[in-house]
């Protein structure tokens, strides 16, 4: 299977981001057809793994922030969630917001997520994220 492998990415060639190959296709990784017009596009297991690796990446770059481990679960949840959404370098644009967390002010927290450009974008996301950091609960239909 090494053999192959290697094979395989030295015909393809590895590609982080998505690129057109040669049949105009849109393509990611070692030749993966993701287009909607007859590619094979991801699995549920793959779609799950890269969603894991995703909370990952989130939970390693928030914990950056030294308040973000005293959260708890619930606000440590939407953080994530915003910073899966916007990326870190976008989210630490949002000073107040974040002074706030770090005083455990998660009214004003919440409202600052909420009078943002990104809010206007997301819509209810921002809502249910802003409403978990105000509360510390997750809302009733997650439970």
């Amino acid at each position: 299977m090494t053999r192959l492998k290697e094979m395989l990415k030295r015909h393809e060639g590895i590609r982080q981001f998505v690129y057109q190959c040669s049949a105009n296709k849109l393509t990611i990784g070692v030749g993966r057809n993701i287009d909607e017009d007859g590619g094979i596009g991801l699995s549920l297991d793959e779609i799950n793994y890269l969603l894991d690796s995703d909370i990952v990446r989130c939970l390693r770059e928030l914990s950056g922030f030294d308040w973000f481990s005293e959260l708890d679960e619930v606000r440590q949840d939407a953080m994530v969630s915003i910073c899966l959404n916007l990326g870190l370098p976008r989210l630490k644009g949002f000073e107040l917001a974040l002074n706030a967390m770090s005083l455990r002010l998660y009214e004003e927290a919440a409202s600052e997520f909420l009078d943002s450009k990104w809010a206007s974008q997301v819509g209810y996301r921002a809502k249910e994220l802003s409403e978990m950091i105000r509360t510390g609960d997750y809302p009733e239909e997650y439970n």
